[in-house]
């Protein structure tokens, strides 16, 4: 895992950059040649990655659901949808 991203604040990821070091947390986890202390906290930032993935994934998905399509298929009712 790189410095800089255990720097930046999970909760100011994109979906895709949290979904980037989560992989690595995992990669490393997996290997399993890292020390109890620090499996320990890879696994904490790992869990706040995946919970930084699910609700960039909710927020994606309510989006599109406000999205409604006319008879020829054109998007209509963009409005954004509410709390976001």
């Amino acid at each position: 895992m790189t410095e800089t991203s255990q720097q930046t604040p999970v909760t100011e990821m994109s979906f895709e950059q949290a979904m980037a070091e989560l992989e690595q947390v995992l990669g490393q986890l997996e290997r399993g040649d890292v020390a109890l202390d620090q499996s320990i906290s890879l696994y904490e930032r790992g869990a706040l990655l995946k919970a930084r993935c699910e609700t960039k994934l909710k927020e994606a998905e309510e989006k599109v659901a406000a999205i409604t399509l006319d008879a020829d298929g054109n998007p209509t009712g963009l409005k954004p949808v509410e709390g976001l």
